[in-house]
């Protein structure tokens, strides 16, 4: 297996973007994970740090102006000014060379939420896409982030539709070919705040040779190497592996009917926890400093 030498950094959604904690817009533990947290992280990452020209990509959003003053706010606060926006609307934009240009310039490129189909419709097959592709895969320090849409769409099997209140029943997860940065997982988002343990369950039961990888909002995750992963933010990850599935009874149900799994194995990720892919190697936070450098 060729480990990319790039990093990915999945986010859960709703990060904080140093909102006003009067207005209620955004709930934090008492730590501050805006100076602390995913986008200082986001900088701290890059190679060329509060220096590094990052490019936000706005598409999956339906109001991609408000999203992308946003961002160019938050990271201000940062003292990070070398970030640029991309609202990139559809699959001729983005063959135009100056967004291809920036794209090949950029250090750290960032997926804004929304419609992660958007993503894939948008950008599958493109030179962006390639771009991308490759740069994550040769070179050291790039890195790709998505909040939201944008982390979900990062994984070769992606969800695209599936309400929670019926996740349960069969048929009501929806899953495609993601933009597929990462194969072997499907990354949800939004996990804890809209209850979509089941709809992960779901798509891991008919994927089982995925791990499932639910993120909270606030909450991240920082891939090195397509394996070591590293809990960030403030909230929790939830990993579910499905490799030691006993009984389900999904692939001889009708549709629409109640499905039923036997042993997943589920583990919660805070602040600093590791996941070692290869490995399906829960790693607690006091052992923080286990390195894992190779895949055999």
């Amino acid at each position: 297996m060729i480990q990319p030498k790039g990093k990915l950094m999945p986010v859960g959604g709703a990060e904080d973007k140093g909102t006003d904690l009067e207005k209620g817009l955004i709930q934090r533990n008492n730590l501050n994970f805006f100076e602390q947290g995913i986008l200082s992280r986001l900088v701290e990452e890059t190679k060329h740090g509060k220096s590094s020209r990052i490019e936000v990509i706005t598409t999956a959003s339906t109001i991609p102006l408000e999203v992308g003053e946003n961002y160019l706010d938050a990271f201000s606060k940062l003292n990070c000014s070398n970030v640029g926006v991309l609202h990139i609307r559809n699959r001729e934009e983005a063959q135009l060379p100056e967004y291809i240009d920036r794209i090949r310039n950029a250090d750290a490129v960032m997926f804004s939420g929304g419609n992660q189909m958007r993503l894939t419709a948008t950008f599958g097959g493109t030179e962006i896409y390639a771009i991308l592709q490759d740069r994550y895969k040769h070179e050291s320090g790039f890195l790709i982030a998505g909040t939201s849409a944008g982390a979900m769409a990062m994984s070769n099997t992606m969800i695209y539709e599936g309400n929670a209140a019926n996740a349960h029943q069969k048929g009501a997860v929806k899953v495609t070919t993601g933009l597929a940065f990462m194969g072997g997982v499907i990354f949800d988002s939004h996990f804890d705040k809209r209850g979509r343990f089941g709809r992960l369950a779901q798509a891991v039961s008919a994927n089982p040779s995925c791990i499932g990888i639910g993120l909270g909002e606030d909450t991240g995750l920082l891939i090195n190497q397509g394996n070591n992963m590293e809990a960030i933010g403030s909230g929790m990850i939830v990993i579910i592996d499905g490799h030691d599935i006993r009984y389900t009874n999904i692939a001889d149900l009708a549709e629409a009917a109640p499905i039923s799994i036997e042993n997943l194995r589920v583990h919660f990720l805070a602040k600093g926890n590791h996941y070692i892919l290869s490995e399906r190697k829960y790693v607690a936070q006091h052992e923080s400093e286990y390195e894992h450098t190779s895949v055999e």
